[in-house]
């Protein structure tokens, strides 16, 4: 049986990493036959438009593998249950099966598994609307509290000065150098009308 990894995590900067998963996934598909492919991406699973997500779609209708394994059903999608359900239907309509190695009971069930699948998708959902919300409640917490949100804004001696070396004909690339400031802060007080 040739068996395809799917392993997907939002962000490397909160100490996530695929490989975290890609030990382990490899071993169970080891078990269920030879490896054909491993799909890995850093991106929300909330999103349809993951580019590796759609390869391991197309490549299981191409019917080039007969598993996926993934390690909790919310890596492999965190769109919701009908999206999940659907994509999940797709890949049995193909003949492809699919194993989660942290759930066992989602295993190429049959009806029953739907009601499973719908369950455990409905909370990936909710927990990322939860992510999303608490995020929004941090940052209005640090608003109300006074701390500015964004990029910092540069003193005007500094933006005098990219002013001045621009109106010298110098690059924004040699302004950036000459000030410590990145290329684009250079640009953005340096445009026309800034």
């Amino acid at each position: 049986m040739r068996v395809a990894i799917y392993a997907r995590v939002s962000t490397r900067d909160k100490g996530q990493d695929p490989a975290n998963q890609l030990h382990q996934l490899r071993a169970f598909a080891e078990q269920h036959g030879t490896i054909y492919q491993v799909f890995t991406e850093e991106v929300s699973g909330g999103k349809s438009d993951r580019s590796q997500f759609k390869q391991l779609l197309l490549e299981a209708y191409q019917k080039k593998f007969d598993l996926v394994v993934f390690w909790r059903l919310d890596r492999f999608s965190r769109e919701g249950a009908l999206p999940t359900l659907k994509y999940l239907k797709e890949l049995r309509d193909h003949g492809v099966n699919y194993k989660s190695f942290t759930e066992p009971y989602l295993d190429s069930l049959g009806s029953f598994g739907d009601v499973i699948v719908s369950m455990l998708a409905t909370i990936a959902a909710q927990d990322l609307i939860k992510i999303s919300e608490n995020t929004k409640a941090s940052l209005a917490k640090k608003k109300a509290a006074g701390i500015q949100l964004g990029a910092p804004t540069k003193s005007l001696a500094v933006v005098e000065q990219a002013r001045t070396l621009k109106e010298a004909g110098k690059s924004n690339g040699y302004i950036a150098r000459s000030l410590g400031i990145s290329p684009s802060t250079v640009a953005k007080y340096v445009a026309p009308g800034a």
